[in-house]
């Protein structure tokens, strides 16, 4: 069985997936880590050398790799990789998967995001709240179409960790 996290930068894919991972003694593989294993290089550098289309070509080819072997597993995703490709379908259609998008609120996203921008290439050139407010909520705008039809959805504002853990397990056990 697959669980696949889905959600924007910032709503907590990765902690979230570790610590699914460790209460249901499944094994966690974070989709960027796993590129940068398999390309044996960054992922911004992978952008600054070959550029988006072939990073996403790489990630759809990944994912589906990924998607296709038999362990236990709590994957999360990049924020764009249901967006992109057809890995959305892909997720959609396998029949040992579950999709869950962890949706955040534009402000818990702007306070989590606002104080961690230096660390993220995508928006360490922003500068003030507002302006990472807007960028976020434009991002949203374009994505949530593809994060809705995640299989199931939990609300991670104001929540902890174990919380959320606790939500998901509920809803596939």
């Amino acid at each position: 069985m697959n669980i696949v996290l889905i959600g924007y930068m910032g709503s907590g894919k990765s902690l979230i997936g570790n610590g699914l991972s460790e209460k249901l003694k499944f094994d966690y593989l974070d989709l960027d880590d796993y590129i940068e294993i398999q390309e044996k290089k960054s992922i911004s550098k992978i952008f600054e050398e070959h550029g988006e289309i072939y990073f996403r070509k790489k990630e759809s080819f990944y994912l589906k790799e990924i998607l296709e072997t038999d362990k236990n597993r709590v994957i999360s995703l990049g924020g764009g990789t249901p967006c992109f490709a057809n890995n959305l379908e892909i997720i959609l259609a396998n029949k040992n998967t579950t999709s869950i998008y962890l949706q955040t609120s534009l402000g818990e996203l702007t306070e989590r995001l606002y104080k961690e921008r230096e660390k993220r290439p995508l928006i360490a050139h922003i500068e003030t709240k507002i302006d990472l407010n807007d960028f976020i909520r434009k991002h949203l705008f374009e994505r949530s179409f593809y994060y809705n039809q995640a299989d199931n959805k939990i609300i991670t504002d104001k929540k902890e960790m174990k919380e959320i853990c606790k939500e998901i397990t509920s809803l596939l056990f």
